[in-house]
């Protein structure tokens, strides 16, 4: 790679970007097409959307249907899940872009996609969202193997961009989607690697604009947030709410795991859990599928309170058992229509008790980010997203309330997130945090050390049993005086200078660099970048300069590694 192009922001990646958002969203389109076509065939072209597709068959069939995707899914799952373990390759996009590996495994991610086609296709409660986007990212890394080897960029810099291009094509978002791969994936927002991904997903915008795909996923200009203190009050219940229903929601899909993890088939588990979600789908064909035009319906106030809840309640539950199951999908979604239900439940509630609310259907698009923000921790998205969804720029102010509102509840109850690679951001956040504001005296370990008056024999002694090349040299009072050199003696021995009766004062150094207990971890770092040394003497305090033992440059480094 050239000097010119060491920075992740190069001409060369955003020339590259826009092939690769382009390619993207036409994956996702293909994928979607797929999902219809099999919607037309299994379903006599009963709808696009499974809610009103399933409905062309009796109910009693429905936990059939969906629990026979369910197995379909698991055999496809089952051996995208052997060849991970017989490659021990990561799959997920997230997973490859976090690491810097060199490619996404096309076979896993191609029957990964498979079986969360079957899943989606016949209703499990996933979002499209994730195989499209794990597919882009599959296309983003073979274009990075095959059209741009030759050029100087990562392969999971190429994946990046597709994985942002792949979900703005999906939501109509390019910013949010950016944001989304740089706040999940990268763990900064650093400017340098993200406008490649900004451009990535407005070329993949651009192009589904071409292909007659313009609007807004959800259209809701016309409705304008007040800004008045009952509004502000009724934001911040909504993100009170968001932030535990996300919660919630992690944990009923964590009890679902553990739950079905007693399946060792994954066609059985995978069955039953469609099984279990059609069943579910009973009370309402609405809670089938990703939940796009429920949200829609939502937003146009078609529900009453009473259906608002009893929703909400029932696609939490199919989306923790879908999850839980092992099928394979996205959060995305389904986390937008809980939190729809909630913030319009909750608008609905406030007008019931007298409270001036204004238009409900506001707080369902400020819900549905705040629950995303609270289920991805990743706020910066969720916000940015509910205004490209929606196209209504008053909702701004709310949703940055809400979402971050939203993310510190969720946060705070260790609900972790859709993406295990957020919780290790955490760690290195932490670990960078500990290391920039611990103390050196978390770190003393004993140190050799000898009077002056001690003979530069016992020196040599010492040496040998604590295996140190210095040895140290304090006061009676404990004071620290200097450092002899092993080395030094042993010359000044073999040159007959001094004997080995000789006391360590005359080979003494008492310039050599010292740190203070009190000091952080950080000034520790510095001093040894200063010298060529494993272990400095540490000391109590710059006047009374005590000796305490040593800091080692390996306990450092084994601090560091947490976040580096």
């Amino acid at each position: 790679m050239s000097a010119g192009s060491k920075h992740a922001l190069n001409w060369t990646s955003l020339l590259v970007a826009i092939p690769v958002g382009l390619v993207a969203s036409l994956v996702t389109l293909g994928f979607r097409e797929a999902i219809a076509l099999i919607n037309a065939v299994a379903f006599r072209g009963g709808g696009e959307d499974i809610t009103r597709a399933m409905q062309v068959w009796p109910w009693y069939s429905w936990p059939l249907i969906v629990g026979i995707g369910g197995v379909i899914a698991g055999f496809f799952l089952r051996y995208a899940t052997a060849l991970e373990q017989k490659e021990t390759r990561r799959t997920d996009y997230l997973e490859v872009i976090n690491a810097r590996l060199d490619a996404v495994p096309a076979r896993t991610s191609l029957f990964r996609s498979l079986s969360s086609l079957a899943s989606i296709s016949s209703g499990a409660s996933l979002g499209r969202e994730g195989p499209m986007v794990q597919l882009s990212a599959l296309s983003g890394s073979l274009m990075g193997r095959w059209l741009f080897r030759s050029l100087p960029l990562k392969n999971s810099d190429l994946v990046a961009m597709a994985a942002a291009a792949g979900l703005a094509s999906v939501y109509h978002a390019p910013l949010a989607s950016a944001i989304f791969v740089a706040e999940i994936a990268f763990g900064i927002s650093a400017m340098q690697r993200l406008i490649p991904l900004i451009i990535s997903a407005g070329a993949a915008v651009l192009t589904m604009w071409l292909l007659g795909y313009r609007s807004a996923i959800y259209p809701f200009s016309h409705a304008q947030f007040d800004l008045t203190p009952g509004s502000i009050g009724l934001t911040l219940l909504t993100g009170l709410l968001a932030g535990l229903l996300g919660w919630a929601l992690l944990s009923l899909i964590g009890l679902s795991r553990r739950g079905f993890s007693h399946i060792a088939s994954l066609p059985l588990r995978l069955g039953l859990g469609g099984l279990l979600v059609g069943g579910l789908a009973i009370g309402s064909t609405q809670i089938l599928g990703n939940g796009y035009e429920v949200i829609v319906r939502v937003m146009a106030g078609d529900f009453l309170l009473p259906v608002l809840l009893m929703l909400l309640l029932l696609k939490m539950l199919a989306t923790a058992i879908s999850v839980g199951s092992s099928a394979v999908g996205g959060l995305f979604t389904p986390a937008l229509l809980t939190g729809a239900l909630a913030g319009e439940a909750l608008a609905l509630v406030a007008a019931a008790l007298g409270l001036p609310v204004g238009n409900a259907e506001v707080f369902a698009a400020i819900g549905m980010g705040a629950v995303l923000a609270a289920v991805s921790q990743a706020p910066l998205m969720a916000m940015l997203m509910v205004l490209e969804m929606t196209l209504n720029s008053s909702l701004l102010f709310p949703s940055m309330i809400a979402c971050v509102l939203a993310s510190m509840i969720a946060w705070q109850l260790h609900a972790g997130s859709t993406y295990p690679v957020i919780g290790r951001h955490f760690s290195r956040s932490d670990a960078k945090f500990d290391f920039d504001n611990g103390i050196i005296a978390q770190f003393i370990v004993p140190g050799a050390a000898l009077t002056p008056e001690d003979s530069v024999g016992k020196a040599l002694a010492v040496s040998s049993i604590k295996r140190e090349r210095f040895v140290y040299v304090v006061s009676h009072a404990g004071a620290f005086l200097g450092v002899v050199s092993i080395h030094d003696i042993s010359h000044k021995v073999l040159d007959k200078e001094i004997t080995l009766t000789s006391p360590v004062s005359c080979v003494m150094d008492s310039q050599f660099p010292t740190v203070f207990a009190s000091q952080t971890i950080r000034e520790g770092w510095e001093a040894f970048a200063e010298v060529t040394l494993e272990r400095l003497p540490v000391l109590n305090n710059p006047t009374e300069r005590t000796f305490l033992g040593a800091l080692t440059k390996t306990s450092l480094i084994q601090k560091a590694r947490d976040f580096i």
